[in-house]
């Protein structure tokens, strides 16, 4: 996640955004956050994508911690504007936690 190589720092936020899906036991959870809420505007592009994936799964699996992913996504503002097709779900992390969530109650 910290390579100089943005492919591999992206590949590392994948893999970090998977694991956070999945509900695993060793990650600092408060740390990603932090992390993401001080880089992830002033990243690449494909850098950001994972950042902001990671951002949006941390909000959807983990409720204690929804409301400080949705206020960070909120306040930088990362793919707010994204073109989405209409039936599909935005890349803007509040957008697409807020959906989730939603499906999972329902």
């Amino acid at each position: 996640m910290t390579d100089v190589d943005e492919d591999v720092a992206a590949a590392g936020w994948t893999l970090t955004s998977y694991l956070v899906a999945k509900g695993a036991n060793n990650l600092n959870i408060s740390g990603l956050l932090d992390r993401i809420e001080e880089q992830m505007q002033q990243t690449p592009d494909r850098l950001q994508w994972a950042m902001n994936e990671c951002l949006a799964n941390i909000g959807i699996h983990y409720p204690e911690y929804r409301a400080r992913a949705i206020k960070i996504g909120e306040r930088l503002g990362v793919l707010k504007d994204y073109p989405t097709p209409p039936n599909c779900t935005s890349p803007y992390a509040p957008v697409w936690i807020e959906e989730m969530v939603a499906r999972q109650q329902s």
